[in-house]
This record gives C-alpha cells, structure tokens and sequence, in this order.
C-alpha cells in the first residue's frame, strides 16, 4: 500500500529526470540573476592588459539627494542600500562619478545580464557585417541558417533587420510565469536550433513590432554559423580581449552538446565591464585607436525609431510618452498633441526633439493594454484613433527582466549601469529609469 501511494511521486521524478526542461525548472524554477550556475558556459579568459575608468572623485553626487519609498530624501549610497541592487555605477567622461556594491556583492563579481544580452548579441551581428560575414541586414535568415528553409515558408522572407527590430511575427509565448510556455522551454531546454526550427508564424514577418527573445535566439544562431564559433568565443575574441575587460564573465550555452549560447539573455557580466560597452557606444565603436564596430552601425543603433515603439537594433531610444493636464497618454488630434509639446515638453531638459503618430486599438497585438486602454481612457470603438506624443531625450537603454539597465547619455558622455534583482516593492522608481533621468539631469554638460 505505501509502494502505491509513493508511485505517483516515482513516476514525477522519472518524468524530470528525463526531461532538461522539466528538470531545470523543477530544480530552478524562477529566473534569477546568479543564473550562469545553471547552465554550461563559456568562460572568458582573464585579459592580461585591463583598461580602467578614472577613479572616483568628489562630486556633486556625493550630496545630491533623492526620495526613496517613503518620499525621505537620501544620498544615492543610502536609498541603494535599501533596495535589491547589487552593483550601480555613474561614470562621465570616464570618470567614475559614483560606484556602489550591495547586498553582499563585489566589483569583481559578475551576474546574468538577461536581456541586455540582445544588444550585445546586436553589437556582434554589425561585427560580422564589418568583417563580411554577413552581407546586409537586408539579407534572409535562410541565406546562413538553411535549416530553416523547408520549414514555415515565412522563414525565407524573414530578413536579419526584422530580427534585430523585433518585426518577424513569430508565435512565440514570451511568458515567464508559465512552466510549459515557449519562453520556458527556450529558456531551460536544450539543442535550441531544434526548437526554434519548428516555430510558426503569427504575422507576416516585418508587419508588426513584438518584443520575442526567439528572435534575438535566431540572430545569434546566424552569427555562429557565419563564424564558426561559438556566439561567447566570438565575443570574447572581438570585444572582451579589444575592450580589456577587467574582471571574470562567461556566456551561457543551451546545453554541453550543442554549446549554442542563450544569445538573448545568457551573457553573465559585471557592471564596471558592462559600462566598457556603453562607452564603446559613446564613442561611436572606436576603443584607443581600435575600430571594433564601424561608427555607421552605431548611428544606425542609436537612432530614434518611434514607429517601432521606439526599440531599434535590439536597443532602447529613450522617450517619454506625453501626456495631456490629466496625465492620459492620448490626444484627440496632432495639433493638440503639438501644442502639448511646445508648452510643456520642448525645454532643456529634454532634447527638444519629438515624434506625433496615430494610434488605433485595431492595429494592436498587445489584448491586456487594449483592456486597460478601453477601461482607463474610454476607448470603446475598435476602430477608434487617437494620437501619441513621444518626447525623444537623446538617451539610449538595454534592460534586463530583473531591472539590469546599462543606461547611456551621448550628449553629456555619461554611462550608469544598474545591475541587481527586481524590487518593485522597495523603491518607488521601480524600473530605475527615472532614478537615471534625475542623476543625468543633475549633471553638469560634457566637458
């Protein structure tokens, strides 16, 4: 009798142990940023030379102040203390303003960066264009990755560009919460070429922007298979070793076998070598007298793209959405949308520059904001349209599920790096971007 109550439990656990997904999941569960002792990785070797920032120096962020949770006005080192951040960093004109490590955590440490791994994957995708490894961002995936081209037909008209601006219409699940989504079984399984080989198609790919990290997966499948490496060697070879990045850092892979990395959320960094990269950015892909990415492909990364909800080459243009004296994100018309700009919006602060488009509930993909929208601002006609005002500030963001923010400012040559866990709860800022916005505001223009 007590064989047959504990058979259910024995058959769970023959069922996990044979299976990855399950296995890692029922061990794992939850994403969390210490996840590179999850997975097989490629180590990057120590750099025998280590390029270092300027040493900090008293400054205007030693005195500064700023609201915490409670609306009680602390130093920067005293509201981080307070919040799950391990390591946050402020560095103009490379000179480190502020660093501070928390919650245990050393400089030298490093943690999964998750989603900012897109941007580097990007950055990797223009190297291999440098070097003529991949022709065009026009070009088809099928052109470097034909196993994909007896599959869904759509495969053979998807280009490189609708992969790095998230336009390829795939349906793929990007849910965290659901142990069996497409997300999960990306995420914890192995052999990912096999899976992403039998993807379908929700859209015509190029016809509509939806965030999917399936897509960031294919883009560094292209970069591995035009460079015979593996996505962390080619990294290591082209920006780790270039850059003289200072402390340890690996690249999560999908399995030993295979050794495919998690091109979209794998790359595990600290956030002194993490800002190395934003000032890579900064300074139009130049390090020293090095060229390691051609200058156009940083303009073309760095350019404002608001028609695709402002995400270009798996980056981030920085944008506020204007809101009319209600704070309701929508206008009746242009002219008042205009209007709002030049009153409120177009002054030093921001970077003078906006974007006005038409935005009607039908053209949406995302049911959850069409609800919000049509309980919070009254939208009850599908085909009702209205406009949006996007106030473009000139800056530029990667972000991490978990509120890793490599967060950058051309304009007045600043870089923060905010690495951590999520703590919504702990720190009215939530995101961090706002905490961001008043430290870039606070300081001085570029020298």
């Amino acid at each position: 009798m007590k064989t047959m109550k504990k058979l259910p439990y024995l058959i769970t656990l023959l069922v996990l142990t044979s299976c990855t997904i399950l296995t890692r999941e029922a061990i794992y569960w939850d994403a969390d940023i210490d996840d590179y002792k999850v997975f097989p990785t490629y180590d990057f070797k120590e750099n025998n030379k280590k390029y270092s920032f300027c040493p900090k120096k008293v400054n205007l962020l030693d005195t500064m102040l700023f609201k915490n949770a409670k609306g009680e006005k602390e130093t920067l080192d005293e509201l981080l203390k307070g919040t799950k951040t391990s390591q946050f960093i402020v560095i103009q004109n490379d000179t480190i303003l502020y660093e501070g490590n928390f919650n245990g955590y050393k400089r030298s440490d490093y943690t999964t960066l998750f989603s900012i791994s897109k941007s580097v994957t990007s950055l990797l995708v223009g190297i291999a264009i440098d070097e003529g490894l991949i022709e065009s961002v026009n070009d088809t995936i099928t052109k470097y990755v034909p196993e994909l081209r007896n599959k869904a037909p759509e495969f053979n008209e998807l280009t490189i560009k609708q992969l790095l601006n998230m336009q390829a219409g795939l349906d793929f699940n990007e849910n965290y919460s659901s142990p069996l989504s497409d997300m999960a079984r990306l995420y914890y399984g192995t052999n990912q070429l096999g899976k992403l080989k039998r993807m379908k198609f929700a859209h015509k790919p190029g016809t509509y922007h939806t965030y999917q990290s399936a897509q960031t997966a294919l883009l560094g499948i292209v970069v591995e298979k035009v460079t015979g490496k593996n996505l962390g060697e080619y990294f290591e070879e082209k920006v780790w070793k270039p850059l003289q990045m200072e402390n340890k850092g690996s690249w999560s892979l999908d399995d030993k076998r295979h050794r495919s990395a998690k091109s979209y959320c794998g790359l595990n960094l600290s956030a002194i070598d993490l800002a190395k990269i934003g000032r890579l950015y900064l300074n139009k892909g130049k390090f020293k007298d090095q060229q390691i990415v051609s200058e156009n492909w940083i303009d073309a990364t760095l350019t404002n793209y608001p028609k695709n909800n402002n995400y270009n080459y798996q980056w981030y243009n920085g944008f506020i959405a204007g809101t009319d004296e209600e704070g309701i994100p929508y206008f009746t018309d242009s002219l008042q949308a205009l209007k709002r700009y030049e009153n409120v919006y177009a002054n030093k602060r921001y970077n003078t520059s906006y974007y006005i488009f038409k935005s009607c509930i039908k053209d949406w993909t995302n049911k959850k904001y069409i609800k919000y929208c049509q309980k919070h601002y009254n939208w009850t006609d599908i085909n009702e349209c209205r406009w949006e005002l996007s106030v473009l500030t000139g800056r530029f963001q990667t972000l991490g599920i978990m509120h890793q923010i490599l967060y950058i400012d051309p304009i007045k040559n600043i870089i923060i790096v905010r690495l951590g866990e999520t703590d919504y709860s702990n720190y009215k800022h939530g995101r961090y971007e706002n905490l961001m916005e008043e430290i870039m505001n606070a300081l001085p223009p570029n020298d």
